[in-house]
């Protein structure tokens, strides 16, 4: 649909029959990165401002691990819905963790361990530093036994560039994924840092504690981000259960919460998450939660750049067309 036709449907309570029709299943709504302006590939201040303002009027806010309780009894309130950040970008204490104070909107931020001590990049930032710092041109590239064709003229098409390099780089190995990041900053001629630079920062773990302090839960998202399925079973546990011991010792508080990185589970994966003891976790799969669904598999809906269209993909339309 279009976006005026959207807004229309908002404004006139369209969408008010779907979500009374969805009001006992549970909605979790993903953010990843944020921004004071308008325009750019984050969801702007304010569209996150008046999408917690929306969600605070229609459902009942709570944490994940209010939510992981009611899941456990199989009793599902009415209206239930919970705000998740990924990753732990600096732009979450930043931008979004005002507005939720603000509003006293409860939420949980996943964080990758390495990531937050500042030891390590998200590997999915190294390509998009690449394509934007690199000089004007046009390059071919093979990865994983892809051709790839990109061009780095303006910010479209170095953004697109570092997504299909992303895509490519996916199914690799670790070994293999670092091996072409390497060749990639070579041929592009540009050095890649040890640490992120501040545009791809996290947030520290005093932040993380004030953050838990006001009503945000802090919840694993690994220790490096690797794509889980991917990994021998030693290293599987370490990320899964290390990662949650130390963001316990962080900031003092038990974390029961978990997200697969690029929503990417199996059965293994899902079982050492359930070993770890986690009580819930998420992954990247569309849709509402009812009493039935797997607590280690449940579904959330994106974030949106304008209230129209969060208001339609909240309310469980899709569902119905």
């Amino acid at each position: 649909m279009k976006g005026t036709v959207l807004n229309l449907l908002r404004i006139t309570g369209a969408f008010a029959p779907f979500r009374w029709a969805h009001r006992h299943q549970a909605l979790i709504i993903t953010y990843h990165r944020f921004s004071e302006h308008e325009g750019v590939a984050r969801i702007s201040a304010r569209a996150f401002a008046e999408q917690v303002k929306y969600l605070a009027a229609h459902y009942t806010l709570v944490p994940l691990s209010r939510l992981a309780a009611c899941l456990r009894k199989r009793e599902l309130p009415p209206r239930l819905a919970a705000i998740t950040i990924d990753d732990g970008y600096r732009d979450a204490y930043e931008i979004a963790f005002p507005i939720l104070r603000k509003h006293c909107a409860p939420a949980t931020v996943f964080v990758v361990t390495e990531f937050v001590e500042g030891t390590n990049w998200l590997w999915t930032d190294k390509a998009r530093y690449l394509t934007a710092d690199a000089a004007a041109q046009a390059f071919k590239i093979v990865i994983g036994g892809r051709d790839l064709r990109l061009e780095l003229y303006g910010a479209a098409s170095r953004a697109v560039a570092a997504g299909l390099i992303n895509a490519a780089l996916k199914p690799l190995s670790e070994e293999a994924r670092d091996a072409v990041v390497e060749r990639l900053a070579f041929d592009l001629g540009v050095k890649l840092p040890e640490r992120p630079p501040a545009e791809y920062g996290a947030i520290n773990w005093r932040q993380a504690r004030e953050m838990a302090d006001a009503g945000v839960e802090i919840g694993s998202h690994t220790l490096t981000h690797p794509i889980l399925t991917g990994l021998g079973d030693a290293r599987l546990r370490e990320e899964v259960a290390q990662s949650r011991d130390r963001i316990q010792n962080a900031i003092g508080r038990k974390v029961g919460t978990f997200c697969y990185p690029n929503g990417d589970y199996d059965l293994r994966t899902r079982r050492e998450v359930d070993r770890a003891g986690y009580q819930l976790a998420v992954t990247t799969e569309v849709g509402l939660n009812n009493g039935r669904n797997d607590p280690l598999a449940l579904r959330r809906i994106h974030g949106e750049y304008d209230l129209a269209r969060f208001a339609k993909n909240t309310s469980g339309l899709a569902r119905a067309q």
